[in-house]
């Protein structure tokens, strides 16, 4: 009876220890990226480019606090959108032969609101129970904590936070791409703060043995948004 009396407190103990290291992680996390500043925003506008089988494609995204979004990427001339305007996400695909907005269904909104640099998605997933500490491991040779979290609709990312910095070195993200459940390794790098947003310039991945790399090229903050620009149709 001792024996099994003292194991349940020590069980008691680690979920207790488990529980602050995670709370410490999150809030040092946030701190670092200055997620609390994030919220005060109005806007903000991010040009870019995908880089993949040498070629360069041009990205824009539009954010406007709380939840709308929208991207526009180039390739080959040819624009690929996606919009959330707070309600109802729509999307115009050229590359596969549609070039009338087309209502996402919810997955597909999910994997847009990715995007959205307006939610501290660490804090959400430590709220609802959905994070896990799973110790820790080395990014490129630098200590990190590793930590799993089950997104709304299922889908598992693992997040490696840098011991130092606290800021984000990798994350492994299982999405669905055409049915097809496909994990997507990625390396952000080149934090820039403007005006109270953290954001990597550069983001290297990898999904399928394809490498691709996401560099920002500008920045904006509270720039003037209409919120027809999130509206497809």
């Amino acid at each position: 009876m001792k024996k099994l009396f003292f194991t349940a407190v020590c069980l008691i103990a680690v979920v207790a220890i488990n529980a602050q290291s995670l709370d410490e992680i999150v809030n040092k996390y946030t701190v670092a990226n200055k997620l609390d500043q994030v919220s005060g925003l109005k806007t903000i506008k991010i040009s870019a480019k995908m880089s993949m089988m040498g070629m360069d494609m041009p990205m824009v995204l539009w954010m406007k606090n709380p939840n709308k979004i929208k991207t526009v990427t180039n390739v080959n001339g040819q624009e690929i959108v996606a919009a959330f305007d707070g309600v109802k996400g729509w999307q115009i695909n050229p590359m596969a032969g549609t070039t009338e907005p087309q209502e996402m269904n919810p997955e597909q909104i999910r994997q847009t609101l990715n995007s959205n640099l307006f939610q501290n998605k660490m804090k959400d997933y430590l709220g609802k129970g959905q994070l896990t500490l799973l110790g820790e491991e080395s990014v490129n040779g630098n200590p990190a904590f590793k930590l799993k979290a089950i997104q709304d609709g299922g889908n598992e990312v693992t997040m490696y936070i840098d011991k130092s910095s606290y800021l984000l070195s990798k994350s492994s993200t299982t999405v669905n791409q055409g049915g097809e459940m496909m994990t997507v390794d990625s390396y952000p790098t080149d934090y820039k703060d403007f005006s109270g947003l953290m954001v990597p310039m550069k983001t290297t991945s990898s999904a399928s043995g394809m490498d691709f790399v996401l560099t920002f090229t500008n920045v904006e903050v509270n720039t003037p948004m209409e919120d027809s620009i999130f509206t497809l149709k």
